[in-house]
């Protein structure tokens, strides 16, 4: 039989590739987009396309109950892929951008998660891949918002994944560095200094099929892994995290 998953975010990088290639493998995939023309241009790629803004609980009742019905109740995994970046230093910020970047990165998974779980398992089998972050494992200056929702979002996978031990379920964490995709250009920026990457950032930036080939391993192997970091600077963060001081790491990161 074959297995259906959901991915969100499809509209380009990391969720039209990982869709692109995840279909190769045979599996069907219903890609999420937020806007109505996106869905309409992924659906001429032969995919299923469903309309999804993570920001508005309603329409991820909506998606969730369209997703049911297009998998017969038998979901086999989904891709929380989803999101965006509120950047600017935390004074600069909001209550209502806090909770957007929150309800976008977070609430919306949360809840998109635990609609789709009750066709996931009566089948005592399953995947749930999300994409977190460097941002999840560190926070920088300017980037306290969006690294707070991805720090929530690495404890909810923990949980989660604990939570579905005896489920046949496995939960994995995507970690990417810094990743050529349009994400950059969606930010929000909030203050008149807009936040960037450091020049040096761009000699580690990798295509999303970096990622692409994380997020297949973990929809197909017997045993994924619980977290995959991608690409070098991630790889760095952990280990240096695991190895210096909080201050030590505090002057390197702020520059």
């Amino acid at each position: 039989m074959q297995k259906t998953v959901l991915i969100t975010g499809c509209s380009s990088g990391i969720g039209l590739e990982s869709a692109h290639d995840l279909k190769r493998q045979g599996f069907q995939v219903l890609a999420a987009c937020r806007k109505a023309e996106d869905v309409a241009r992924i659906n001429g790629l032969g995919f299923t396309g469903i309309q999804l803004d993570l920001d508005a609980p309603e329409s991820v009742d909506r998606a969730a109950d369209e997703v049911i019905a297009l998998c017969g109740n038998r979901l086999y995994g989904i891709f929380n892929n989803a999101g965006f970046g509120v950047y600017g230093p935390l004074n600069t910020i909001s209550r209502a951008q806090m909770e957007q970047q929150f309800s976008a990165n977070f609430f919306g998974a949360h809840q998109l998660t635990m609609r789709l779980l009750p066709a996931m398992i009566p089948h005592g089998e399953g995947r749930i891949v999300m994409t977190s972050s460097v941002m999840g494992l560190i926070s920088t200056p300017g980037r306290g918002a969006y690294a707070a929702s991805k720090y929530a979002l690495e404890a909810w996978a923990d949980a989660l994944r604990m939570e579905l031990r005896h489920t046949g379920i496995k939960v994995s964490l995507i970690e990417p560095g810094p990743i050529r995709t349009r994400f950059t250009e969606n930010v929000n920026q909030t203050s008149d200094k807009p936040v960037e990457n450091p020049g040096i950032a761009a000699r580690f930036t990798l295509g999303p099929e970096a990622v692409v080939a994380k997020v297949r391993h973990a929809f197909e192997s017997p045993r994924p892994r619980l977290r995959y970091p991608v690409t070098l600077v991630t790889h760095a963060v952990s280990l240096l995290k695991r190895l210096l001081p909080g201050r030590v790491m505090d002057k390197i990161l702020q520059g």
